[in-house]
């Protein structure tokens, strides 16, 4: 892919995925607005990109208000003239079950990710829309938004605002030639390996260099950071300008489509629907196969 002449935002771009992105999208000839909280993630992203082959600049901010999300496209304007791709990716975790999750806990997890995608898209749309020249936005997803998950009420609330807003925003958008998908990633970072299934897999190819496992890249489809990033350059170029409103999975070995809500089973019956009426029905009607919830639990092969 080649991204010469684009400029792009990647928020909370300082280590980690967004790292990832910021570098990758440089590689590929983008010029980069790279931002973090941390002024000295920032300055080394910036590097990094640099160390890659492309040019960056640095943003250190807090996203979540429209100040921080104006100032990073006016960052992106300033130093090269125009917005091109926006990539949402800025986020915290504070996980605890729900009778232990405080109101700050819900908040500062909803505005990092949630409010920070609405008021850095919105802003990028508008300076987008006034150049008339179209954009993407990226929005970063995760399967927990996709499928829920324990202890995690607030992220899997967000991420899951985060894949309606891009279904929304590919329809108002449209016209402007503005493409929005969400990408769901998986890949191993600091989080993932908290994950007792994939910790001693991880340790392991980090003391030998080697690959991740072949059960990890294809079953579970967990690879590297680089394993995200091309999804991103792609939806980033030019070559993705006819997809939009999707929420696209990535990892390892995987690159999937995932389906948007949608009905599985319809019941009529005439004059409406009574507790009881459900009652006697639900089993054998529509209730028969009722869908899976939370992520499934990693499953290494016996002797992985």
């Amino acid at each position: 892919m080649n991204l010469t002449g684009k400029v792009a935002v990647v928020t909370g771009s300082g280590r980690g995925l967004g790292l990832g992105y910021a570098r990758a999208l440089g590689t590929a000839g983008a010029r980069v607005v790279v931002n973090d909280v941390d002024r000295t993630a920032v300055d080394e992203a910036v590097a990094a990109v640099e160390a890659a082959g492309g040019k960056a600049v640095g943003v250190t901010a807090a996203v979540g208000d429209t100040a921080a999300a104006d100032r990073l496209v006016t960052a992106a304007v300033e130093h090269f003239g125009q917005l091109d791709v926006l990539v949402t990716n800025a986020g915290i975790l504070r996980d605890r079950v729900l009778w232990k999750m405080t109101d700050e806990d819900f908040d500062d997890v909803i505005r990092v990710h949630l409010r920070a995608t609405f008021t850095c898209a919105r802003a990028a749309a508008v300076r987008m829309r006034e150049q008339g020249t179209g954009g993407r936005l990226v929005l970063i997803g995760s399967p927990a938004g996709q499928r829920g998950n324990f202890g995690q009420t607030n992220y899997s609330a967000a991420k899951a605002g985060i894949v309606s807003m891009a279904r929304t925003w590919a329809m108002e958008l449209a016209r402007a030639e503005i493409t929005v998908n969400a990408v769901i990633p998986v890949a191993a970072t600091e989080m993932t390996r908290t994950i007792p299934a994939f910790a001693p897999a991880m340790e392991e190819a980090e003391r030998t260099g080697s690959a991740l496992p072949e059960w990890m890249r294809k079953d579970e489809g967990l690879g590297t950071v680089d394993d995200v990033s091309g999804l991103v350059v792609y939806l980033a170029s030019d070559a993705s300008a006819a997809v939009t409103g999707q929420a696209i999975g990535v990892g390892g070995d995987r690159l999937a489509l995932w389906s948007h809500p949608a009905e599985k089973a319809v019941a009529l019956h005439d004059g409406g629907w009574s507790a009881d009426r459900i009652a006697d029905t639900w089993a054998t009607g529509v209730g028969r196969e009722p869908e899976s919830f939370g992520i499934p639990a990693p499953k290494p092969p016996q002797g992985a």
